[in-house]
Formats: C-alpha cells, sequence, structure tokens
C-alpha cells in the first residue's frame, strides 16, 4: 500500500500552510477538548487526593514520551538498507498516537467504564478504546460529523482492538443474550444477584464490576462507516487482520489477534508507563509502603518467583542487589528515586525490537511489529517479565486495594444514576445541543448512545458536580454553571 493512502482524510481537508500530514495531526490532537479534559480525569488515584500525582493527561504525554523514545530506538538499530525501515511511523505520527490513546475513557477510571458498559449493554455497549475512534473520527468538532478528520494511518494507530463490540462479547458474562432480531435482552442486575447470591436486590445502580467488564474493541456504530468503509478500504487482508481469538479463558471475553505497527510501539510505550510511572506515584504518596513492598517478594512462592523475574533489572541496574532496589526508591530521597525511575524506563525502551512477525501479510503495517525482545528459544524475554512483576505490584498493592477500589465504586454508581437520569427524561435534563442530536429531537443518534457520549466525555469533577446538581438536595441552583 502507497504512502499515501495513509495520509488520506476521511473528509477533504486541503493542506494551505507549511506543515506535515502528521503534523497537523498532532495540532488536531493536542487542541482538541477532550484531550484537555484528560486533565481531571482518574489515571490510578482519584482526584481531590491531592495535586502531585499522574492524570490521564500526564500520563498520555508520558506514553507519548516513551513511545517516541522506542520509535528514535528501532530507526537507530534498523539498517538503512532494509525495506522495513521506512514504515517506522514519524516520530511526530507517534506523539499524536499516544496522546490520543486514551481520550476515549471515561470519569473515574475503570469503573466508570463498567459502569456505561452496563448502562449500555441493551444498545451495543460501551469500551474506553472504542470511544476513542468514535471521539477522532465523528465526535470532537474539528470537522463536523468528522471529528478530528485525522489521518488514515493515525486512526489505525489508535484502533487498538480491530473488532467490533458484537464479535468479541461473551454474553454469559455480560448478563444477557442475543435475540433474533440483533438487540440484546439484557438480564436484570436483580436476577444476577439472586442467581448469585439468593438474595433479592433492587434493579438500580450497585452491582458487581466484575460481572459488566467490557471485551477489547472499537463499537459497532463505527463498524460499517468507519472502519470498513475507511479505514479497511482497499485492505484485503483486513478479514485476517480483525481476526478473533477463541476465548482464552471461560471468565474472558474474545480478544482480537493482532495489531498494527504503530499500534505495537504505543502498546509498549503505555505498558512501561503504566509499570514503572504509576508505581513511583503510589510511592510517592505512600500508598505503597516500604514494609508492604518488602512482603509482596517475600511472600513464600510467589515471592521468590516475583524476585527471579525481576532479576534482569536488578542486575542491569542495582548491582543485583535487592535490598540497594528497595533503598533507592523508598529511603533515598525524591531525586535518586527519579533518577531511578529514568533509568528503569531507559532499560525497558533498550529491550524493545522491531521484526517482521507476521510473514503472511503483505501490508508492511500489519507484518511487522515491535516487541520487547524475546529470550532463548522464543521464550517471555527477561525484559517482558521484570515489566511484568512491576505491573503485577502496581495491580496488588494499588488497584486491588480497599482505597482505590471504594473510590472505583462511588465512581461507577454516580455514572450510572446520571445514565439514568438522562435516558429517562433527556428532553428536560439534557442541554439542548445534546438532546438535538437524538432522534427525537430531530437528529439521527439513539437517546442511549448521546447520553454515553455525553457522560464519557465528562471529567471527573463535572461528573461529581453534575451528581451533585441533580440529586443532592441542598446543592444545585439556576445560577450554577458547570
Amino acid at each position: 500500500m502507497e504512502r499515501n493512502h495513509w495520509t488520506e482524510r476521511l473528509h477533504p481537508s486541503p493542506r494551505n500552510d507549511h506543515r506535515t500530514d502528521w503534523e497537523r495531526d498532532y495540532a488536531r490532537v493536542v487542541h482538541s477538548a477532550s484531550f484537555r479534559r484528560l486533565q481531571t480525569k482518574t489515571q490510578v488515584l482519584g482526584l481531590g487526593d491531592g495535586d502531585f500525582y499522574r492524570t490521564r493527561l500526564t500520563h498520555s504525554m508520558e506514553v507519548s514520551q516513551i513511545g517516541v523514545s522506542i520509535t528514535k530506538k528501532l530507526y537507530r538499530e534498523a539498517e538503512d538498507s532494509s525495506p522495513a525501515k521506512q514504515w517506522l511511523p514519524h516520530p511526530m505520527l507517534m506523539h499524536t498516537i499516544c496522546l490520543a490513546h486514551d481520550i476515549g475513557h471515561p470519569p473515574f477510571g475503570h469503573g466508570g467504564e463498567v459502569a456505561l458498559n452496563r448502562c449500555m449493554l441493551p444498545y451495543g455497549g460501551f469500551e474506553g478504546n472504542g470511544q476513542t475512534l468514535r471521539i477522532v473520527t465523528k465526535l470532537e468538532k474539528y470537522a463536523e460529523g468528522h471529528g478530528m478528520n485525522l489521518t488514515r494511518r493515525a486512526v489505525l494507530g489508535i484502533l487498538k482492538y480491530p473488532a467490533p463490540f458484537t464479535q468479541v462479547v461473551d454474553w454469559d458474562l455480560s448478563g444477557g443474550k442475543p435475540k433474533p432480531d440483533g438487540m440484546v435482552e439484557v438480564k436484570r442486575t436483580s436476577d444476577l444477584w439472586q442467581d448469585r447470591y439468593q438474595a433479592q436486590l433492587p434493579d438500580g445502580s450497585i452491582f458487581v464490576a466484575s460481572d459488566f467488564k467490557p471485551p477489547k474493541c472499537y463499537l459497532d456504530d463505527e463498524h460499517e462507516d468507519i472502519v470498513l468503509g475507511w479505514v479497511a478500504k482497499d485492505l484485503p487482508e483486513w478479514s485476517a487482520f480483525a481476526e478473533v481469538f477463541p476465548k482464552p479463558k471461560s471468565d474472558k471475553h474474545k480478544k482480537t489477534k493482532f495489531k498494527s505497527l504503530d499500534t505495537s510501539i504505543m502498546e509498549l510505550a503505555d505498558d512501561i508507563a503504566y509499570g514503572v510511572h504509576d508505581l513511583e506515584d503510589a510511592i510517592g504518596v505512600q500508598l505503597i509502603t516500604r514494609r508492604a513492598f518488602i512482603e509482596w517478594f517475600e511472600d513464600d512462592r510467589e515471592g521468590k518467583e516475583r524476585q527471579a523475574g525481576l532479576r534482569p533489572l536488578l542486575d542491569t541496574l542495582f548491582e543485583g542487589n535487592f535490598d540497594l532496589f528497595v533503598d533507592t526508591l523508598f529511603d533515598q530521597g525524591t531525586p535518586k528515586r527519579k533518577q531511578a525511575i529514568g533509568r528503569m524506563v531507559g532499560y525497558f525502551v533498550e529491550g524493545t525490537s522491531f521484526k517482521e512477525a507476521y510473514p503472511n501479510f503483505s501490508e508492511p503495517l500489519f507484518r511487522y511489529q515491535a516487541k520487547f525482545k524475546t529470550g532463548s528459544m522464543g521464550a517471555q524475554s527477561e525484559v517482558e517479565m521484570s515489566l511484568a512483576v512491576l505491573q503485577g505490584l502496581v495491580v496488588d498493592l494499588v488497584i486491588k486495594t480497599p482505597a482505590v477500589q471504594q473510590l472505583e465504586f462511588k465512581g461507577q454508581k454516580m455514572v450510572c444514576d446520571l445514565f439514568e437520569a438522562f435516558a429517562t427524561d433527556p428532553k428536560r435534563l439534557l442541554d439542548p445541543r445534546h438532546y438535538e442530536r437524538t432522534i427525537q429531537g430531530g437528529g439521527d443518534t439513539p437517546t442511549s448512545r448521546v447520553v454515553c457520549d455525553y457522560i464519557a466525555g465528562m471529567t471527573d469533577d463535572y461528573a461529581t458536580n453534575r451528581y451533585q446538581q441533580l440529586f443532592a438536595p441542598r446543592v444545585g441552583s439556576v445560577f450554577d454553571r458547570l
């Protein structure tokens, strides 16, 4: 496929300045309202508890910096004569993809995502990455009806999971099943509770989050016109590229098999930021204590496996000394910790490689992938094992803690209550500019999807204020401006 195919835009946009296509894409993301809203959306820790830790905005900026570092590292190592080198993304393109990768995530982190999926199950579901595609191609107001109107290659890079919701969802895990007409008959939450706990509870905004975790996908609303009608246009291998794995486990949704070259770089950068920078945040605000950190690595058999997985990183950066590693993170002050975090990021960046992973594809953006270097006999690399240990530590000592889970629970309840209110009486409660998008308001979008788009675009603060305005007896005035 020729390069000009990948610089095409969904809506013609004549160039009238000196910028390249990739520079124009970058500017459209950076100046978008959806990107700015990331500054008050939760990354891991809830807003309002301090001003030190990362938000979705600072996380995206760090992913961008790491993604560009990986790209430049791959350029340096690629042979000039290799035809593959010409397909590595321009650093500005990688900036754009990384900065945009999280703009579809709703308020209150994954709690908000699960809540919106539960509310939207009868109407096509919800998934944060799918909402990102929806924003950049339809909702953002740069080009009316065409979102940011980015280049085809930028949109492909943002498209992390190239299959629609209905092709990967397991309805048995989502409380419902498809009917013959394609709609979904969703089981009431109270029925789910009764089946599991033998207790009759009201069908309301309190539910078990794990019952409604969405599959990784894009939304069916963008399947025909955006994905098949434009991104996949003139790509005969798309059906193979969009292939779906069988269910990996009985309690998991199906997953897509492949991703584009640019997406593979972005995902490596995202994983590094998650494993290293989110750990730095948790230590900085003392959510992870020195004692808990050490105990996690001393926990019987699993603790020994964790230390073994971390050994390559310790040998490279900390003289093979676990105690020095702990002291540097906890006892030697912020400058030493920052320096150690920087070296850890560099270690993982240097552990990446670029190769022909799927030779059966003729399209270079499908054929080549960035991955962590593999070990002997194709085994998981030492670098990848070390990163997996750090990510597991963040999950166990941060994500799964009662403090963080209670924040997610509070957020998911607010999202559900807001959705129910707006969907019940949209003409009365929605702002006219949103109501006019609905079918009954004269637009062409179902009310449920308009409400979902509205809530997904909210920041944590805006959603909290809107909730209080509607539901708190002593809050709310005609003079309030949200």
